[in-house]
Order: C-alpha cells, then sequence, then structure tokens
C-alpha cells in the first residue's frame, strides 16, 4: 500500500502517488500530444535538452538519455502530456533539493495528481546525484516513481546507489541556476496538502517544507531542435 511519507526519514525523497492513470494523462489520439502537436512535429524538438518555465525564471536542462533512458522517456511522456503545466514546486529544503511536478494548487491547496504507475530504478547505472542534477522522487519502493522529480541543490551522495537503493539521476540543469538557487530560498513552513491515497481519496495532511507562497512550474517544454 502507498503512502505519503510526511518527512524525511533517512532523507527519503517521497513521493505522493495516485492510482492507475487517467483519461486526463493521455494524449486524444495515439498519433498526438496536447495542442495537437503530432509525432512529426516532434521530429524538430529535442530529445535531451527541456526548458522549466517557472514562476521565477527559465531553467533548461540536459537530459541524460544515455545513463537513464527508461527515466528520461518516461518524464518526457509527462511533458508531452502537459502534465507539468501549472505544477508547483511543492517541497523545498535550502540546504538539499527542490521537489516538483505532482501537484497544482486547487482551492488554495497543493493537490496532488494522479500519474500511471512506477518505473524501474536506474539509479545503479545513473549519474550521481551532484549539485544542479535533476532525479526521481519516489516512495520507499526503489521502483515507485511516476511524475514527482527533484532538483539537487547541493552534492547528496547520500542519495546514490545503492544507499536506500539509490534515486535515479536523468538530467542535469545547463542554463538556469540562479533561478534554483532562488527557489531553495523562499520561505516555507507546516503547512496543508492534499495528497491522494491509493484507493483515490485525498487526504489533507499537514507537511514540513511547503513554501507560503507557490512557485508555479508554468510549463516543461522540449527546447527546439539546433539544426
Amino acid at each position: 500500500m502507498k503512502t505519503f511519507l510526511c518527512f524525511f526519514g533517512a532523507l527519503l525523497l517521497a513521493s505522493c502517488e495516485g492510482g492507475s492513470d487517467n483519461d486526463s494523462n493521455r494524449g486524444s489520439e495515439p498519433n498526438s500530444d496536447r495542442d495537437g502537436v503530432t509525432k512529426s512535429d516532434r521530429k524538430n524538438q529535442s530529445a535531451d535538452i527541456v526548458i522549466i518555465e517557472t514562476s521565477m525564471g527559465t531553467i533548461h536542462a540536459k537530459l541524460h538519455t544515455a545513463s537513464a533512458p527508461i527515466t528520461v522517456e518516461n518524464f518526457l511522456s509527462y511533458v508531452d502530456k502537459g502534465h507539468y503545466d501549472g505544477t508547483i514546486f511543492h517541497r523545498v529544503i535550502s540546504d538539499f533539493m527542490i521537489q516538483g511536478g505532482g501537484f497544482k494548487i486547487d482551492d488554495g491547496f497543493p493537490k496532488e495528481l494522479e500519474t500511471g504507475s512506477g518505473i524501474t530504478n536506474e539509479s545503479a547505472d545513473s549519474k550521481k546525484n551532484t549539485r544542479g542534477t535533476l532525479a526521481m522522487a519516489r516512495t520507499n519502493d526503489p521502483n515507485s516513481a511516476t511524475a514527482q522529480f527533484f532538483i539537487n541543490v547541493k552534492d547528496n551522495t547520500n542519495l546514490d546507489y545503492p544507499s536506500m537503493g539509490g534515486y535515479a539521476v536523468f538530467g542535469e540543469v545547463i542554463e538556469g541556476m540562479d533561478v534554483v538557487d532562488a527557489i531553495k530560498e523562499v520561505e516555507t513552513g507546516q503547512n496543508f496538502i492534499l495528497s491522494l491515497t491509493p484507493n483515490g481519496r485525498y487526504l489533507n495532511q499537514e507537511t514540513p517544507d511547503v513554501p507560503n507562497e507557490p512557485v508555479t512550474i508554468k510549463s516543461i517544454s522540449r527546447a527546439p531542435r539546433l539544426e
């Protein structure tokens, strides 16, 4: 049974996970993505670089397609479905990481989004959790990562394989680390969030390290391919 872990027990990055994927997380047609973007159109977009537009600035990240192919493919599937648009960084620890991609503000509270099933943990083969890298958040099940991710704001070697099963790194910030550093300094507190339970119900939980004012991920998109 998957549950939301309120605290960073042994620095465990918990990802709140719902049940199976629903229609809101799938494209309307097999050959098209949101806003009518077709597979043909995506040939002109990069599979290696994504643009993360936030309410505090823009971050560019290079994805590690060679060392974490399953994780990158999973992440891009959520990108192409528009899952991240309007989500927030719901957990921020200034000397650790910033975590987001799983909640949207609904009636004043962060509310968890439904996702698909967990993916294979590639931490054994991925790069290290060094400052500026992107990695997948998960529960205490190593193979439970879905959509939530975090950006390391310092070297977190304790998250590398084999410690706790490891946290799979799938990308790195190549531009906009100043934005990441600004986000890590926002004021946080013990605030309420609506987490999704395995039976599809929402649980209102008071949770630490939640920004007092939302930091929004406006969108995540693939960068145009350079010719």
